[in-house]
């Protein structure tokens, strides 16, 4: 389905902001703060991770990085979070996601210029993004199992790949249902193949066909256009929905965030620090 609300990702604000470890300092976090008893955990070895429904989180894409938060999950850009970043988190038992884009390009990233032009489609809302034509899956594969590749080999647990849906935006290619499932099954499958886990982002009308091939799903307003219950087979599955408003108040759809063991959380678009969080969701256990 069509989507016209703020994807979360503002990175456009990239070269501006820098991302360095921090240690100190508040979160901005008006709810209460998750404790380390919160994290999910480890796998087994030779198993992948698999957070759980309403698991505790943090999702990050802007700004200085603030590893103080006390959330089980952190979710935080692949490109700009360093190994050392990665590691930090790691020590203090939280278990990170890393945020890619794999259904858009972006002019700001560093192997923009590997991504043929004829391969570039309409802009997707967001200053220097355009969609991909994810037909093309030979030449696709590679760069992707490339990007995934820095995510395993800084240390994180798991991938959060954005634009996943363009067959149901105006992307400038004539994508089919069937074209975005080829593709989300490819990227799910470069991620498991690597040992790291892969979330399912928004691509609601999927869901029951991609549930079996994710570990989590990431969901951005659900509660504003009431869809939430379209995630009901990832936590009937056991899996987290790692989830997130930006205009509502949490005041108004936390009781039924709670009801539906969601991850929740109230963000600024811009996703930086600030985070509100409902009680139930940082008392959870994953």
């Amino acid at each position: 389905m069509k989507r016209s609300f703020p994807r979360g990702r503002l990175l456009l604000l990239v070269p501006l902001l820098l991302l360095a470890a921090c240690t100190g300092g508040g979160s901005d976090d008006d709810g209460p703060d998750e404790g380390p008893d919160d994290v999910s955990l480890a796998p087994a070895p030779g198993e992948r991770w698999q957070p759980r429904p309403g698991v505790s989180w943090q999702w990050q894409l802007t700004g200085k990085l603030d590893t103080s938060v006390k959330a089980a999950v952190y979710d935080v850009d692949g490109f700009n979070t360093t190994k050392e970043q990665v590691a930090t988190l790691k020590r203090a038992d939280r278990r990170t996601i890393c945020y890619l884009s794999t259904g858009a390009w972006e002019d700001f990233r560093p192997d923009a210029a590997d991504f043929p032009t004829s391969m570039l489609g309409e802009g997707n809302g967001w200053e220097g993004e355009r969609w991909l034509d994810i037909r093309r899956l030979a030449e696709l594969e590679p760069l992707m199992a490339k990007r995934i590749d820095m995510c395993r080999d800084k240390g994180f647990d798991a991938v959060e790949p954005d634009n996943m849906d363009g067959y149901a935006n105006k992307s400038g290619f004539p994508l089919t249902a069937e074209d975005q499932l080829r593709y989300n099954r490819l990227i799910a499958k470069l991620t498991h193949d690597r040992g790291l886990s892969v979330g399912l982002k928004n691509d609601l009308d999927q869901i029951p066909q991609l549930v079996g091939d994710f570990d989590f799903a990431v969901n951005e307003e659900c509660m504003d256009h009431d869809e939430c219950g379209l995630l009901d087979p990832f936590v009937k599955a056991g899996k987290a929905v790692f989830h997130v408003e930006y205009e509502n108040r949490i005041g108004k759809w936390c009781a039924r965030s709670q009801a539906a063991r969601l991850s929740s959380l109230q963000k600024k678009t811009e996703l930086g620090v600030w985070r509100q969080v409902c009680p139930a969701t940082a008392t959870a256990k994953p």
